[in-house]
């Protein structure tokens, strides 16, 4: 015997309520063909799908930023500090602040944030010497490091997709003791975007 003749005959023989939760089975069985017993719960999927494109498209929330070249090095210091990217190549919805080097959420939702730490010591066997991290609300989030005397060059790039407050704040710091050399070309980047925000904050 198949599977459709199984799945048959188990309905078939069925006794008692059907487990259908929130469908309506009566619908299935007492409705002509072509019917669609669905059509409810599809209309209220479009309807949210609908709201939820509507509500993005009126939010794009956006910024790219860069720290300025240099051929020094920024850093060490004797205490963490945050970052700051004099270069903003995009800012849509105002979220980052350079004064304040900070990106601060418009409104809540899911964010997508990545930054890239890239240092040169430009010497063989000089200490490449750097961790950084994204920060929420001065919680560390994700971060990146390097410590060896291999390389005279290096970077790495981290991405995340966090949920955010109406708010909260993220930025990228430096860890104290360490530093980002040579960053002569702007590889030292900070971005992010408004994946979809929460329609009920």
């Amino acid at each position: 015997m198949g599977t459709l003749e199984l799945m048959r005959d188990a309905a078939v023989g069925w006794t008692g309520a059907l487990p259908c939760g929130k469908w309506d089975c009566e619908c299935a069985f007492k409705s002509q063909p072509g019917c669609c017993c669905v059509a409810n719960e599809m209309s209220m999927l479009e309807d949210h799908t609908f709201t939820r494109m509507e509500v993005t498209g009126n939010n794009k929330i956006t910024f790219t930023v860069a720290m300025k070249p240099r051929s020094d090095c920024f850093g060490p210091f004797t205490s963490n500090v945050p970052i700051r990217y004099y270069f903003i190549s995009l800012n849509q919805g105002n979220g980052y602040n350079d004064a304040l080097v900070t990106f601060t959420a418009p409104r809540a939702g899911l964010y997508s944030f990545s930054f890239t730490a890239y240092s040169n010591v430009g010497v063989d066997c000089e200490r490449l010497y750097h961790k950084v991290q994204l920060m929420k609300n001065n919680e560390v989030v994700a971060s990146v490091w390097e410590d060896n005397r291999e390389d005279t060059e290096d970077s790495a790039t981290h991405s995340v997709l966090v949920s955010r407050r109406q708010g909260d704040k993220v930025y990228v710091e430096l860890l104290s003791g360490r530093s980002l050399c040579g960053n002569t070309k702007e590889f030292n980047r900070f971005s992010g975007y408004l994946v979809y925000p929460f329609t009920q904050e």
